[in-house]
């Protein structure tokens, strides 16, 4: 992978991420299930938009969202605490090749990482109850896990009144295999349309 080192939430965190399929929107070309999602086009439309503008996908930032951003270095010190485990924070890391990334919320020696959310009140005891890895989070977490070749990954759910939950994912090969072949016809589609619409 290509780490590029900016602070997170940052406008050179934005620009490193214009118009790249990244790991949080992954859920948009393929589901839980590795199927093709039928937000893809819709997905790519933004993306070629975003290169063609040099501007960013307007995106309403929620209560829930500028809480999560509260809240994540509690939840990232939580973790350290009951894990041990010492946890690296990093901007955006690309692939190798193709135009495409993620940005974790953090990394865990050679092999490990850490995808954190703070979700409402009610949401954190769903999560609980499930003690799952949410659906809505599996492309994002494999992911990560493709891009950054690591082996593991853990996902913590974190409300300040409520217990934490943290789940330990592998990588499910076949589900990256999927994701890959989705995230990759993507970038071709949009450098290809790029090139058409500069030539209209």
């Amino acid at each position: 992978m290509r780490l590029i080192d900016v602070e997170q939430g940052t406008e050179a965190w934005l620009q490193a991420r214009l118009g790249c399929p990244s790991g949080s929107q992954f859920g948009r070309l393929v589901t839980s299930t590795g199927k093709p999602s039928t937000q893809s086009e819709a997905y790519m439309n933004e993306l070629i938009a975003e290169r063609l503008t040099g501007k960013q996908t307007y995106v309403k930032v929620t209560e829930h969202m500028e809480r999560g951003t509260l809240l994540e270095p509690k939840a990232r010190s939580y973790y350290e605490m009951a894990t041990d485990n010492r946890v690296e924070e990093v901007g955006f890391c690309k692939h190798d090749t193709y135009e495409c990334g993620v940005s974790p919320d953090g990394l865990i020696g050679a092999s490990g990482g850490l995808e954190i959310k703070s979700p409402a009140a009610h949401t954190q005891v769903k999560y609980l109850r499930d003690g799952t890895l949410p659906s809505q989070y599996v492309a994002q977490v494999q992911g990560c896990l493709w891009i950054t070749g690591r082996e593991w990954w853990d996902f913590v759910a974190y409300h300040e009144e409520l217990p934490a939950m943290i789940v330990h994912v592998e990588r499910d090969e076949d589900f990256i295999q999927k994701l890959e072949a989705a995230v990759f016809s993507a970038c071709e589609i949009i450098e290809t349309e790029i090139q058409k619409l500069k030539e209209i």
